[in-house]
Formats: structure tokens, C-alpha cells, sequence
């Protein structure tokens, strides 16, 4: 039981980086984005990982830990994309 309730949370936690993907992508801006706040959750989810192969415990759960942490990644990189295209508009100013 304890496995559905986790599911639910990653799920919930997970429902939103789809739309920030897609904000990130579209704004071509990182104004108002967190790399630490990014950083953090991406250590969050990678702990719950080793959480799960260090118990012993792999199930259907890591699979949703590895996709949470697969768009939050993309996040990432769509974030420090949009930081340099910040400096570059900066720069040309």
C-alpha cells in the first residue's frame, strides 16, 4: 500500500514540470527560475532512487522517480538555456 501512496505523490509532484517545460521553452526567459530550487529536487528525486536500490525496494515506483527526474532535468537545461539567452539580449542591450 505504501508504494500507491508514493506513486500518488511523485504524480502530484510530477504533474507540473510538464508545464514549466513548456513555459520554460516558450518565455525564452529564466526570469523568475530557481537553479537551486532546480538542483535541490533533482537531489530529491536521486535520493529517492538510491533510497529504493539501497532497500532493495525496486518496483513500479523507481520508474516514476526516473521520469519526475527526467523532466525536471529537461527543466534544467531549458533554465540555463534561457540564462544565456538572457546574458546574449544583455549584451546586446
Amino acid at each position: 500500500m505504501g508504494g500507491i501512496f508514493e506513486t500518488g505523490m511523485l504524480l502530484c509532484f510530477g504533474a507540473s514540470w510538464p508545464f514549466n517545460i513548456v513555459k520554460s521553452y516558450r518565455s525564452r526567459t529564466a526570469g523568475g527560475k530557481s537553479l537551486i530550487f532546480q538542483l535541490l529536487v533533482i537531489a530529491g528525486y536521486l535520493l529517492g532512487i538510491a533510497g529504493k536500490i539501497v532497500t532493495h525496494n525496486v518496483n513500479y515506483v523507481l520508474a516514476v522517480y526516473i521520469l519526475d527526474l527526467a523532466m525536471v532535468s529537461v527543466d534544467l537545461v531549458l533554465t540555463l538555456r534561457n540564462k544565456k539567452l538572457d546574458r546574449m539580449a544583455a549584451a546586446q542591450g
